[in-house]
């Protein structure tokens, strides 16, 4: 409740908009599963970390407070895809991933749903990762990863209904590592 007017107090509806983009895209990309959580995700901003999942939890929550209305939008996504950026250790474990779910928002600006993608942190563009760099607040953005599947919409009331994400061993593994990797990468 206090980061919303922090946001936007002042400016125009565009102007919102893409401010409270730029703010949820710089919360630094890490996976920790417990945020996934449609009741925990606004943890994000204590921890200063998330994933695409608890990232765009929040940016729904604030496109809702000005007004905007906002999807769910689900895409099958390979961790392996990424391979060629990752180091040797993180290979392996990539490529054991099953197939994992990303989550970005569909907003409904001047009566067009537009892709609005903040998961990835500018830090992360120094080794390929599709980063937004610029955003006119019109536009579709770009999507973090390659889909290997149709999209799903959901209406946020449908939260629960999106697929969950795995945390089997194999997995946990595979984030702890990631994580780590992604910490250096940011110095």
């Amino acid at each position: 409740d206090h980061k919303f007017p922090e946001w936007v107090q002042g400016k125009s509806a565009r102007d919102a908009r893409i401010a409270i983009y730029y703010k949820v895209r710089d919360i630094p990309y890490a996976v920790i599963p417990e945020l996934n959580d449609p009741e925990r995700y606004v943890d994000v901003l204590e921890v200063n970390k998330g994933s695409c999942t608890p990232k765009h939890f929040l940016l729904c929550n604030m496109y809702q407070r000005i007004g905007l209305e906002v999807l769910y939008a689900v895409y099958p996504f390979r961790w392996g895809e990424f391979e060629t950026l990752y180091p040797p250790e993180l290979r392996s474990l990539a490529k054991a991933m099953p197939i994992s779910y990303h989550l970005a928002c569909k907003v409904n600006i001047d009566g067009r749903f537009v892709l609005v993608d903040a998961t990835i942190d500018p830090a992360l563009q120094k080794v390929g990762l599709p980063v937004n760099k610029e955003w006119d607040g019109i536009s579709d953005t770009l999507l973090a990863i390659n889909p290997c599947g149709e999209e799903q919409l959901y209406y946020p009331s449908e939260a629960s209904l999106m697929q969950p994400q795995v945390t089997d061993e194999k997995s946990l593994a595979f984030y702890n590592g990631i994580n780590s990797w992604m910490e250096k990468l940011r110095g």
